[in-house]
C-alpha cells in the first residue's frame, strides 16, 4: 500500500530532533573554498551512535583513503592485453582510519585533514541514502548486492571526477578558475553518485537499457534530483535560498546549481528552459538530454511550493494565478519579485514550511513512481504516467494538472530522442568502464 504523505518521516530530519538517536557529522551543504571555508553544518545520520566504526563504517558502506592507488576502478588491460574489472576491496595501503570520538560521533575532526575528507565522504553517502529511504519507506538495496554487502568509500585526488560503480563510490577533483575542487567535499556531487546507485537498483543498470535513449537522461535526471531535495534538509540551503529569494525559485540561485565550482562556473541547472525537440535529430551527452526532464521535475517542485503557501494563506490566489501565467517568461522573476518579498516578510517560517513540505511530496512522488516505472519501457513520458498514478493514489488526483501540464511544456511524448551522436566521454556515467558488472564482462 502507497504511503500518506504525511506519514512520510526523512531519516535524518528526526533524528536531528531526537538528537541522541543518530551518529552525528559535519558536512559542507556546499563546495568550500578551501582558501576561506564556510563552518560546515552538524547532522546526525541513522546509524546510531556507537555503530560506525572507525573508517568510518558501518553495516552499509566503509571509506578508505588508498595511498599511491594506480588508477581509478573499472575496466583495464592487463600485462598481455586482456581486459580485467579492477573493483575492491582496495587491500593496499590507506591513510590512517578516522576513528570515532570517545561519544562515538564524528563531528570532532579538523576540516583540513585526510581525516575530514574520509568522514565527509562517507557522511555524505550516509546521509543522502537515509533521506531516501525515509521516502522509499524501505531500505534501498544495492545494485551489486550478488557480489558485495557493502558499498567501498575510496578518495583518489588525481581523478578528475567521481563515479558510482560496481561495489565502489570513488571521488577526486578538478581544477577550475586556477583553483583545486575536491569532489570529495562537494555533497551535491557524491549526493548524486548516490542518485545513481538508487536508479540503478531500482530500474537496472545501462546495459540492461541500451536500446532506450531516454534511459541515459532519466538516470542523470533521477541522481540530479535526489541531490537537489537531499540539499534541502540543509537548515542553511533552506534558510539562505529563501532569504536571498523571498521564495521567488525562478531567480538565478544556489537550489538549481548543481555541482558548483565557483561563484561563476556550474555544471547545470536545474532551473533550465530546454525541451525535447531539441534532441529530436540527436544527442551527444546524457547529461544535456537530461535536462528538459530536470526541468520539469524543477517546475513541478516549485508549483507544489507554490499551491502549499496558497493553502497556507501565505500568498493572495491571484499571485498563484500571474506566476502559472508567467512561468517560462524571461520577466517572470521581475514582475513578481516586488510581492515575493512583501508577502515573506510577514511570514518567513510558514514560508520555509511550505517548501519543506513540497520537498517532502516530490520526493515521496518520486520514490513511489521509481519501482512501478522499473516494470515499463524507460521514457520521459512513461514516468510522467507513473507519477501522475502515485498523486492519484496519495492524493486523490490533486497535482494531476501540474505534472501533465509541466511534461507538456518540456514536449515529453511529443518528441523523442534520435540516435547517440558520439560515443560516451570519461564524464559520461553511462556505458563506460564504470557500469560494468562482472557478468557484463563475462558475456563480452
Amino acid at each position: 500500500m502507497t504511503r500518506e504523505l504525511s506519514e512520510t518521516v526523512v531519516g535524518p530530519k528526526a533524528r536531528q530532533v531526537d538528537g541522541q538517536m543518530g551518529t552525528r557529522f559535519r558536512l559542507y551543504p556546499q563546495t568550500p573554498d578551501l582558501d576561506d571555508p564556510e563552518e560546515p553544518e552538524t547532522v546526525y545520520v541513522s546509524s546510531p551512535v556507537g555503530t560506525v566504526e572507525e573508517g568510518p563504517a558501518d553495516h552499509r558502506m566503509y571509506t578508505v583513503f588508498p595511498i599511491d592507488k594506480p588508477t581509478h576502478y573499472g575496466l583495464h588491460d592487463d600485462d598481455a592485453g586482456q581486459p580485467f574489472l579492477f573493483l575492491p576491496p582496495w587491500d593496499d595501503d590507506i591513510h590512517f582510519p578516522v576513528q570515532p570520538g570517545q561519544d562515538g560521533h564524528f563531528d570532532h575532526i579538523e576540516t583540513d585533514t585526510p581525516e575530514f575528507f574520509m568522514a565527509h565522504m562517507f557522511g555524505v553517502t550516509r546521509f543522502t541514502l537515509d533521506i531516501w529511504e525515509g521516502y522509499f519507506g524501505r531500505q534501498i538495496e544495492w545494485h551489486f548486492r550478488e557480489d558485495y554487502d557493502r558499498l567501498e568509500i575510496s578518495i583518489i585526488p588525481k581523478v578528475d571526477n567521481a563515479f558510482l560503480g560496481w561495489g565502489f563510490l570513488e571521488a577526486g577533483g578538478m581544477e577550475s578558475e586556477g583553483k583545486y575542487s575536491p569532489f570529495f567535499l562537494n555533497f551535491d556531487v557524491i549526493a548524486h553518485e548516490v542518485g545513481h546507485a538508487i536508479v540503478y537498483s531500482e530500474i537496472g543498470l545501462p546495459s540492461e537499457h541500451a536500446d532506450e535513449p531516454e534511459y541515459f537522461g532519466f538516470q542523470e535526471s533521477m541522481a540530479d534530483i535526489v541531490a537537489l531535495m537531499a540539499s534541502l534538509h540543509f537548515d542553511s540551503v533552506t534558510t539562505s535560498l529563501l532569504n536571498n529569494t523571498s521564495g521567488n525559485l525562478y531567480t538565478y540561485n544556489k537550489l538549481s546549481r548543481f555541482a558548483e565550482m565557483s561563484d561563476n562556473n556550474q555544471i547545470r541547472l536545474a532551473a533550465n528552459d530546454h525541451v525535447m525537440s531539441e534532441f529530436a535529430d540527436g544527442w551527444d551527452s546524457e547529461h544535456k538530454l537530461s535536462q528538459p526532464l530536470t526541468g520539469a521535475m524543477f517546475d513541478i517542485f516549485v508549483d507544489l511550493f507554490h499551491e502549499e503557501l496558497l493553502l497556507r494563506d501565505l500568498i493572495p490566489p491571484e499571485m498563484e494565478e500571474i506566476s502559472d501565467r508567467l512561468e517560462g517568461d524571461p520577466d517572470y522573476s521581475n514582475i513578481l519579485q516586488d510581492d515575493f518579498d512583501k508577502f515573506y516578510a510577514l511570514n518567513p517560517q510558514g514560508f520555509k514550511q511550505a517548501l519543506e513540505m513540497a520537498r517532502d511530496q516530490l520526493g515521496t512522488f518520486v520514490a513511489d513512481a521509481l519501482p512501478m516505472f522499473g516494470t515499463r519501457r524507460i521514457s520521459y513520458s512513461e514516468f510522467g504516467k507513473a507519477l501522475e498514478e502515485v498523486d492519484q493514489a496519495l492524493t486523490g488526483g490533486e497535482n494531476y494538472k501540474i505534472i501533465h501540464r509541466n511534461f507538456l511544456l518540456r514536449e515529453i511524448g511529443k518528441y523523442e530522442p534520435g540516435p547517440r551522436l558520439k560515443k560516451p566521454d570519461k564524464h559520461s556515467h553511462s556505458l563506460t568502464d564504470r557500469t560494468i558488472s562482472p557478468r557484463d564482462l563475462e558475456i563480452e
